[in-house]
């Protein structure tokens, strides 16, 4: 199997607690050691635990779906949060974010967010074109979701009269609106296995139809996480296993009054995997009063925006750094040629994703020297093998720190509230008690205005 080349480097990670790593070893290695059996031996049709098969997923089937999708002129693909945020991170990170302005198809487009102007916009781009429409929601009940794909569909219908030869919907294998749409209309369906939850889904055909259908890699994902499996679950101790040491110290840190978890890529091309970071994270972790907050932030963006805030604000933050060895792309500083830019000579023949790199360190150093603790993460490169270690990586962290926190990772009864009062508010049948719940506290809310 091929090595992943990703390096996890904790010198600065317990900041100025005055606590070593032989006592961080003491504290946490036994609850390490019973995440891990958790997550290992717990059988993958058990709610939640699904995603530990997914790098093992056959991609038969998928790929068949996804030769289809490529005969389209674009493709609309229609979810949200994790249905959506896997989706927008791995097409960022590995075609980057102008794929659309080339003259390659089929164009991806994702509606997510139900903002009237965003959804015109996207029909207003593939109108004169052929177009696929992909529905992500396990149940189908999702409104954000559903709502959309009505619109859409709609749109489709009009010129031609049918529209659903041209729909797929991925979805729960036996029940849900979306299951018993594709059994009456025959458009095209693909499972989502039922106990993965949507934040850990980007490794299933949630994820996986529409990247292949753009051209990235599937199977070099899979991969990559397999590997990235193998060796968390072949190495059990804090000195072996990033994994276990990452969550021991997210533990340590939310005990010391450090609510938040900041994560800070020096890639332009990891913005949306910070994003994809932050739902898994605050989902899975953000119960019972227990949790820190996930904080995006972008090298060398947030240099200017954050770092003062980092490293004179308080210490309240447990930071994560990672960087990248090689971008790929070479592009060197050119000569000074007249005087008065002649100071900036010591940038000339530099090459900007070396730079970047030196930016990466300086801020970390910064951060550590001011006694904040940090993290620091290297890949050589950022390909479609190391992403699906990183993927795999972060999913099993997150997953173990919140078995050490004593609360489920998998569930999001927070987010069920927010969803039946939409449905209540919505009008949707049986929901009528949650909106006038809803109402009552949105009363209390505008309790005190002002008009101005």
């Amino acid at each position: 199997m091929e090595k992943l080349s990703i390096s996890y480097s904790f010198g600065g990670a317990l900041g100025c607690d005055g606590l070593s790593f032989e006592d961080l070893r003491k504290r946490y290695e036994d609850a390490c050691a019973e995440a891990a059996e958790w997550l290992n031996v717990t059988p993958s049709s058990a709610e939640g635990h699904g995603w530990m098969d997914l790098p093992e997923t056959d991609t038969t089937e998928i790929k068949k779906t996804a030769e289809w999708l490529k005969g389209y002129d674009s493709i609309i693909h229609i979810g949200i949060g994790g249905s959506a945020l896997g989706n927008l991170m791995l097409n960022q990170a590995l075609l980057g974010d102008w794929y659309n302005c080339g003259d390659t198809k089929p164009k991806f487009y994702l509606a997510d967010n139900p903002d009237p102007t965003k959804v015109r916009a996207i029909w207003e781009e593939v109108k004169g074109g052929s177009v696929a429409l992909v529905g992500v929601s396990k149940s189908g009940a999702t409104a954000e979701t559903m709502s959309q794909f009505l619109w859409f569909r709609n749109e489709m219908i009009r010129p031609g009269g049918r529209a659903d030869d041209d729909i797929l919907v991925i979805t729960d294998p036996e029940k849900g609106i979306f299951r018993s749409f594709a059994k009456s209309s025959g458009c095209r369906a693909m499972d989502l296995p039922p106990s993965v939850g949507g934040r850990y889904s980007v490794l299933s055909a949630a994820g996986l139809i529409s990247a292949a259908a753009v051209g990235i890699d599937i199977d070099a994902l899979l991969n990559g996480a397999a590997a990235m499996k193998k060796m968390l679950l072949e190495n059990t101790s804090m000195e072996s296993n990033p994994a276990w040491l990452a969550s021991s110290l997210h533990s340590h840190h939310e005990k010391m009054g450090r609510p938040m978890a900041v994560i800070m890529p020096y890639s332009s091309r990891m913005a949306f995997f910070a994003e994809w970071f932050a739902q898994l994270w605050g989902e899975s972790l953000g119960k019972e009063g227990k949790g820190t907050t996930p904080v995006r932030a972008l090298g060398a963006i947030d240099q200017h925006s954050q770092v003062q805030l980092y490293t004179e604000g308080p210490d309240d933050k447990f930071f994560t750094i990672i960087n990248i060895r090689d971008h790929g792309e070479k592009i060197r500083v050119s000569q000074v040629d007249c005087d008065a830019l002649s100071t900036l000579s010591y940038l000339c023949s530099s090459d900007m994703g070396g730079m970047l790199g030196l930016e990466a360190m300086s801020t970390a150093a910064a951060i550590v020297k001011a006694g904040r603790p940090l993290v620091w993460i290297e890949t050589e490169k950022l390909d479609a093998f190391t992403l699906g270690g990183l993927i795999f990586y972060y999913e099993y962290m997150t997953a173990m720190t919140g078995r050490m926190m004593g609360i489920d990772p998998f569930d999001q009864p927070g987010v069920e509230q927010g969803k039946k009062y939409t449905y209540g508010l919505m009008g949707r049948d049986g929901f009528a008690k949650d909106a006038a719940e809803a109402k009552e506290w949105f009363e209390k809310i505008r309790g005190i205005s002002l008009e101005i």
